[in-house]
């Protein structure tokens, strides 16, 4: 059996150098800082102003999607509706028709009856 060693990531493992994009970063960090109020608020418009129409534009799709699930339920519940007629007219019809065999079931009993 053997005995197992600590892993040692320093061999397997290179960690990545930052040095040149950091700097760069941290100076334009430097020149952000020096930004004036009015730049600042001419950004917060413009970002408010994309999120605005972006939630403008949201709430327009949803009339319109509120819109077409209003005429699809009027459609549907109109679908409903003469499915609901034509059932009943078609419940009235088998009843007449099982009433009007029978009346001629009947009369041709009493026709075998009388021979």
């Amino acid at each position: 059996m053997s005995t197992s060693e600590p892993f040692e990531f320093s061999k397997y493992y290179k960690r990545p150098q930052f040095e040149g994009p950091m700097r760069n970063r941290a100076r334009d960090a430097e020149i952000d800082n020096d930004k004036t109020p009015e730049s600042l608020s001419d950004l917060l418009s413009r970002v408010s102003r994309s999120s605005t129409g972006g939630i403008d534009s949201l709430i327009g799709e949803f009339e319109q999607l509120r819109g077409r699930l209003r005429t699809d339920g009027e459609r549907i519940q109109r679908a409903i509706e003469e499915y609901n007629a034509l059932s009943q007219q078609v419940m009235e019809m088998t009843k007449s028709i099982s009433e009007s065999v029978e009346k001629v079931r009947a009369s041709v009993d009493r026709e075998r009856a009388d021979f």
